[in-house]
């Protein structure tokens, strides 16, 4: 049968990319090549891997199965690519990475540079999702995640802290006002979250001595999003340290209400499953993190 690494790859790339065109550009082939290669696979395995259609690919039940297999197969060469490359100390292979748009913006992408030069055998896949994501289905190898974590089943690294201040633009407080009670928020735009409603727990504490959590006057599932609203003045906001030391560095945006601000910092862990074949490669990038943002910090 003879069947190569590459017609598994190729078969797998259109799986995931859901067509042969996307595939054959992943994989830097024309499409005719990365068709033919799909058919010989097919030839050689006697069966049909995949339905096509004018508008779509569907998996046939042979197909799901040899996918599984498939995908077994992958990791095991990439991971003895990577165990022949930690031999020479030199992580290797591929590293698919998931955070938040504003984490992965504000923090990864500036490290990426430095982190390269450190391992340059280690091939990143950069991707961004707002709410929590199943690393299997995603087929990711290790999330950067903001806040307290609940799945036990995934090994936790924690990779620093970031505070959460109360702020405005310039722009914003000229117009309405500074607000000096938090009382006075009721008279505010408030920018918030539209999910999960716990992001909009402010650290604020009010007359009553009770904590804050208020109902966005304008709402965004993104961090950047609403950092962006409150850049153009249209609100007050609470963000993490890590998204804004560039913005109160230059006044963009400036603190509200620090008075009654109590000391609040969101945990950042990086996770992954406790089973992991890629160890190394995961060590290397948030050892890397650890160090980086050590030195750096978020609050300024």
């Amino acid at each position: 049968m003879n069947i190569t690494l590459d017609e598994i790859q190729n078969f797998i790339a259109v799986v995931d990319t859901g067509s042969i065109t996307k595939a054959a550009q992943q994989l830097d082939q024309t499409v005719s090549a990365a068709s033919r290669t799909l058919g010989r696979l097919e030839e050689k395995l006697q069966t049909t891997l995949l339905r096509r259609t004018t508008r779509r690919i569907e998996l046939t039940d042979e197909g799901e199965a040899f996918l599984e297999r498939a995908r077994d197969i992958v990791a095991a060469v990439e991971n003895a690519e990577e165990q022949m490359a930690t031999r020479r100390s030199r992580p290797a292979g591929r590293l698919r990475v998931d955070a938040a748009s504003p984490f992965m913006l504000h923090v990864v992408v500036p490290l990426i540079a430095g982190y390269r030069e450190r391992f340059p055998d280690v091939d990143l896949e950069l991707h961004s999702s707002e709410g929590y994501i199943d690393l299997l289905e995603r087929r990711t190898d290790v999330a950067l995640r903001i806040g307290r974590l609940k799945d036990s089943t995934l090994h936790a690294r924690p990779i620093g802290s970031s505070r959460l201040r109360c702020l405005a633009s310039p722009a914003y407080l000229e117009a309405h006002g500074t607000p000096r009670k938090v009382a006075e928020l009721s008279k505010h735009s408030l920018l918030g979250f539209t999910e999960p409603d716990t992001l909009n727990d402010w650290p604020l504490i009010d007359e009553k001595k009770q904590p804050v959590h208020i109902k966005p006057t304008i709402g965004a599932s993104s961090g950047e999003t609403l950092r962006q609203l409150a850049l153009e003045g249209n609100g007050i906001v609470c963000l993490s340290d890590f998204m804004t030391r560039e913005d109160r560095e230059t006044g963009r945006l400036v603190q509200v209400l620090p008075r009654h601000t109590i000391e609040f910092r969101q945990p950042i862990n990086a996770v992954y499953y406790r089973n992991t074949a890629i160890s190394a490669r995961i060590a290397s990038l948030v050892t890397y993190l650890v160090e980086a943002i050590g030195e750096n910090g978020f609050d300024h």
